[in-house]
Formats: structure tokens, C-alpha cells, sequence
């Protein structure tokens, strides 16, 4: 995954300021939240001056009313700042949680149009911190740590001239406690920007490795490899744990610092004042408002150190955002794209060449000019060794990946002039590894026909004859039939039900042309044989692009391609190709070959039975029956 570790390849500023665009609608009440923080400082201010009154009339004068007066002015100016306070939240509070919604939802959008290139480089995890904690952090910064670090700092400058009202002296000694301060704020900077991005970047690698384990809780658990991963995520933890560290220490630092300059300050300036006041310089009411002041200026000064790593942390989640952002997409619509009145479903590729961005610069091209016309109507099986580049060829027609050079052309038109809404309703995919979302089964297989209405007559006759097509009959069953809501990824089905779910959802989408990866592979035979008779007979018309790695899936298309180095190099029906290709006996050779060795892995010789589910073989028709009943 691409990943930047250098805080400095921008300015803080920089990096910040391009949270503008989003904070501009609601920057009016963010700067009136500023404004009622900075009266709210102000008023604190005025609370000493009103003291030094106080303790040299009233106090000094024994007058009981006067006295009571000048307990009701500062007991107004707590209340009035307390006001402020509480304004400040009410205006911030609301628009900082609507940046947070809008970049996130821009970002989530972001996602899902950012080409498969994208998310094949980067990890989930990582994206689900920057979706997460890094935008919940942007939030939380422009409700308080911006606002805060502001007025903090406007607070202190206010607040050193104020000091000067009282004796040069005493503020110029003040003052400078605060060099070493801005010193050890800078070396700060150096060191926690790293720490900071480092500290975020491992957070995602972490939720990676949880996202992983428990996708794969089931490899983890049958293979007893359950105490490795949480090995290898303890090793994760460590690291991150002393980064966390690493980072406390340097935080730790900097708060020595504005800790102990203040307390320093506090007792030069105790002695100098007590002199000053002996040799009639300053009053007592004087000293005393003094001190009330640079009280007051404490916790702005401590609270720097906390604001500075706060806007540091913000800086990072920023860039950390903003990464994905800056991403490049490059499958786009066209700016003036074609519209197909009457697509037909002939499907080309012309001089197709493909290769990943990663690959060397001396590797030959994964699809290495493809040559392959489907007529209207027909269907094509796709077959070739493994690594051959079959899967990577039914990614190109619906722009997953696009070639690198050549084109594929849908009726005529190159698909790259298409655009992305229209070619995906032209044209289907099913893939092998069926992906279901946590959502009803309904929901699922209608999930490419946003044109039906949903609970209409329309959208139930879509899904029952998509169901009925993919011979997926064991929905009536479960508990709440199509309404049932099914996990995460659908992983309460077994695989053959998912398979035909994800069957369903493409023949549900009614396309012109549909391109299935090998997406019956977990169906037995029988079962595959009566969703192609059901294909043919709903997909009537319907261009089709199989890849097949059963004979029964070859024997059952119009055509058969060979797929070779890259190249197709041949192209006829079953039958033709057994007799003039050599390569294509052996590639269907080994197919006959992998079928066998899986029926003798699960038949135990000694009594005839299955191995794997421990049942007598039956008729092979009810073979799924078996596989439907297992979760």
C-alpha cells in the first residue's frame, strides 16, 4: 500500500487548509463558535482587573456594600463566560459534525469509483481507519483543538500586555520564561509529526489483521492456526504500543516545559514583586492582580503543548485522507459518451493487451493481444490453464481493469466510450468467488435492477424466475424466505448457495451480454446442467462469456475459446477443437483429471462412502440437496 511516512512533505498549514471546501458552508458559525470562545478569554481576563478594584477600595476601605458589589461584577463575569462557553459549543458542535458527515461521505463514494487497481494496492484496514478514526479525529480537531488553539494564543498575547498595566518588569520576566517553550514546541514538531503518522498508519495495519482473521475465522480455526495469528497481531500491538510511547514521551516533554517555565516564572516573579513593592514600586492590589492574571494564563500556556499534538494528529489524518483523494482515476466516464439505442450483445476483443501496473518492466503481457468475437445471442466457453489469464479477461468487457492497449468493443463501440452506468447494465458478471452483502436475499439478487419499484409485481416476478433460473429453490425455505437477512458476506450460506444467489443477481440484471468467471464450480453436475437449460431459456438473446472448468461446462456453449500465452489460439465448437488441438485435449484432459482426483478424495474405498459429509453416494441430481442443508 502505497504510504507516506515523512510528516514534511507539506506545511501543517497546507495540509490543513485543504479541509476548506468542506468547512466553507459552515465556516460562519465555526468563526462566531471562535468569536464567543475569545469573549469568553477576554471576560476571564477582566476577572483580575476587577480583583485589584476589589482588594484596594472595597476590601482596603472595610465597606461591606462595596465589597458585595465587587463580588457581584466577578460573579457576572464568571456567569458571562460560562454563557460564552456554552455558545461556543452550540455553534461548533453542530457544523463540525457536518464536515465530518460530508467527508466521509464523500470519501465512502471516493471508494466506489476508484478503479479495482486501487483497492487491490490498498488494505482494508487501512482504509477503514482513515473512514473512521482519522475523519472522527478531523472532527473532533475543528470542533475544539482549532478553535481552542486559537483563542489560547490570542488569550496569552492579551494577556502579556495586560501584565505590562501593572510593572514592565514583572511581564518582561514572564514573557521570556516563554523562549524556551517556543524552542521546545519546535523540536516537538520534528518529532511527534513522525510519530504521529506512524502511530495511524500502524492502527490501520492493525484493523487490517482483524479484518483479516475474522474473515478467515474459519481457515484460522480448521487449521488450528488461531495461536499464530494472534501472534502475529500481538507483534502488531507491540509495535503500535510502543510508538504509543514514543509519543506519550514526547508529549510528556513538551508539558515539562510548559509546566515548569510557568512555575519558574511564578517564583522569579513572586520575588521580584515582593521587592518591588517593598522599594513602593508596585501595590499590593497591584501584586495580587498580577498574580490573578498569570493564573489565568496558565492553562492556555499548559494546554499548548496538549493543542500542538492535537493539531499535529489533525495534520496527519488530513494527509492521511486526503491520500485517497489524491488517488488517480482513471476508469472514467467519457466526456461525450455513446448511447446504444438497440445494443444487440456483440461482444469483441480487438488487440486486446493487458498487464498489471506492478509488473516488471520485462515481463511479457499478461493478455498478450486478444483476437475474440461473440456473436449476438451465443455462448462462448473460455478455457485455458491455470494462470492463463481467464479470470483477468472477464474484468475487461465491464471496465474493472482496462486494456492497455487494443480495445474491447460492445456492438461496435469500444466500451471505453461508453458510459460506466450504461456498459454495467449492458453487460453482467458473475464471479466465481460469490459476494454477498449483509442484507435480505431479496435485496441481493435485485441489487443491479434499481428501476423496479421495490414490492412491486414486477420486482417479485424478477426474483422468483432469477431464483428459479439459478435453481435456487432453497430460499422458500429458509426462515423468513427471501425477506431472511443473510450475514456478513453471506457466509450463514454454504458456498453453493451463494454461488446461485450470485447467479440470480445477474440474471436478475437482464443484460445484454453476461460474463461468468466459473460461477457454478461448487454446484454438482446436474444441478449446473439445469441452470444453463434455465439460462438459455430467461437469457434468451443474451450474449454469454463462460469460463469453463468442467467438460460438462464446455460441452454445454456454442463455441469454445482456447486461451494460450496470452493469446487465443483457437476458437470452435467442442468437438472441432478435440480434433484439431492438441492443446486443447490436454487442457480438458485436466480438467477430467481434477474432477477425478476430487471424486477419489472424497470417496472412501473401503465402504463407498463420502469422506467429507460421511453420506452413501446418491443420484447426483440431489447431490446439492446435501450441500444445501449444511451451514
Amino acid at each position: 500500500m502505497p504510504r507516506s511516512t515523512s510528516p514534511q512533505n507539506t506545511s501543517t498549514f497546507r495540509s490543513l487548509v485543504r479541509l476548506l471546501p468542506f468547512a466553507r458552508p459552515v465556516l460562519p458559525r465555526l468563526v462566531l463558535g471562535g468569536i464567543t470562545a475569545l469573549i469568553a478569554a477576554v471576560l476571564a481576563l477582566l476577572i483580575p482587573i476587577a480583583l485589584e478594584w476589589v482588594v484596594g477600595g472595597p476590601i482596603a476601605s472595610g465597606s461591606v456594600a462595596a465589597i458585595a458589589w465587587g463580588a457581584c461584577v466577578v460573579l457576572l463575569l464568571g456567569l458571562a463566560e460560562a454563557a460564552m462557553v456554552w455558545l461556543r459549543r452550540w455553534f461548533v458542535l453542530g457544523p463540525a459534525t457536518t464536515v465530518e458527515y460530508d467527508i466521509r461521505t464523500r470519501f465512502y463514494n471516493r471508494l466506489q469509483r476508484l478503479p479495482v487497481e486501487f483497492h487491490d494496492r490498498w488494505q482494508g484496514g487501512q482504509l477503514l481507519s482513515r473512514m473512521m478514526q482519522d475523519i472522527g479525529l478531523i472532527r473532533r480537531w475543528m470542533a475544539f483543538g482549532l478553535i481552542m488553539l486559537v483563542v489560547n494564543i490570542l488569550t496569552i498575547i492579551i494577556g502579556a500586555v495586560l501584565l505590562f498595566q501593572w510593572h514592565w518588569a514583572l511581564a518582561v520576566v514572564f514573557i521570556a520564561a516563554g523562549a524556551p517553550i517556543w524552542y521546545q514546541g519546535f523540536r516537538f514538531e520534528q518529532t511527534y509529526g513522525t510519530l504521529s503518522r506512524q502511530s495511524q498508519d500502524q492502527q490501520g495495519d492493525l484493523a487490517t489483521s482483524v479484518e483479516e482473521s475474522v474473515h478467515g475465522i474459519r481457515v484460522l480455526k480448521a487449521f488450528g492456526r488461531g495461536p499464530h495469528a494472534l501472534r502475529r497481531f500481538t507483534r502488531q500491538a507491540e509495535n503500535l504500543r510502543d510508538t504509543e510511547m514514543r509519543k506519550a514521551g514526547a508529549i510528556a516533554r513538551i508539558d515539562f516545559w510548559l509546566v515548569a517555565m510557568p512555575e519558574l516564572a511564578f517564583a522569579a516573579c513572586l520575588l521580584l514583586g515582593i521587592w518591588l513593592a517593598s522599594a513602593g514600586e508596585i501595590t499590593v492590589p497591584q501584586l495580587f492582580a498580577y498574580f490573578a492574571m498569570a493564573t489565568i494564563l496558565r492553562w492556555p500556556m499548559e494546554s499548548i503543548g496538549f493543542l500542538f499534538s492535537f493539531l499535529l494528529d489533525a495534520r496527519t489524518a488530513t494527509d492521511r485522507v486526503f491520500e485517497v483523494f489524491d488517488e488517480i482515476d482513471t476508469i472514467v466516464d467519457p466526456d461525450a459518451p455513446v448511447v446504444l439505442a438497440h445494443p444487440r450483445g456483440a461482444l469483441a476483443f480487438e488487440g486486446a493487451h493487458f498487464r498489471y501496473q506492478d509488473a516488471g518492466d520485462h515481463e511479457p503481457d499478461l493478455l498478450d493481444g486478444i483476437d475474440l468475437a461473440l456473436r449476438p445471442g451465443e455462448t462462448m466457453a473460455l478455457v485455458g490453464l491455470t494462470g492463463s489469464g481467464k479470470t483477468t479477461l472477464t474484468t475487461l468487457p465491464t471496465r474493472l481493469y482496462d486494456v492497455t492497449s487494443g480495445r474491447v468493443a460492445l456492438d461496435g463501440v469500444d466500451v471505453r466510450e461508453l458510459s460506466l452506468v450504461e456498459l454495467r447494465t449492458h453487460i453482467a458478471t458473475a464471479f466465481e468467488d460469490a459476494t454477498l452483502f449483509s442484507a435480505s436475499v431479496r435485496d441481493n439478487v435485485l441489487l443491479g435492477r434499481d428501476d423496479l419499484e421495490p414490492g412491486s409485481a414486477e420486482a417479485e416476478r424478477v426474483l422468483q424466475e432469477a431464483l428459479e433460473v439459478a435453481q435456487a429453490e432453497f430460499v422458500a425455505s429458509l426462515p423468513d424466505g427471501a425477506d431472511t437477512l443473510i450475514g456478513e458476506e453471506g457466509m450463514s450460506l454454504s458456498g453453493g448457495q451463494r454461488q446461485r444467489l450470485a447467479l440470480a443477481r445477474a440474471v436478475a440484471a437482464r443484460p445484454t451480454v453476461i460474463v461468468m468467471d466459473d460461477p457454478l464450480s461448487a454446484l454438482d453436475v446436474d444441478t449446473e446442467e439445469r441452470v444453463q437449460v434455465g439460462l438459455r431459456r430467461v437469457l434468451e438473446g443474451t450474449t454469454a462469456l463462460v469460463v469453463a472448468h468442467r467438460p460438462s461446462t464446455v460441452a454445454l456453449a456454442d463455441r469454445v475459446a482456447l486461451l494460450e500465452g496470452g493469446r487465443i489460439t483457437a476458437v470452435g465448437t467442442h468437438s472441432e477443437l478435440m480434433a484439431t488441438s492438441a492443446h486443447y485435449r490436454s487442457v480438458i484432459s485436466s480438467f477430467e483429471k481434477e474432477g477425478a482426483d476430487d471424486s477419489a478424495r472424497r470417496m472412501d474405498p473401503e465402504h463407498g462412502m463420502d469422506v467429507v459429509t460421511g453420506a452413501i453416494p446418491v443420484v447426483r441430481g440431489l447431490a446439492d440437496e446435501d450441500e444445501e442443508g449444511t451451514r
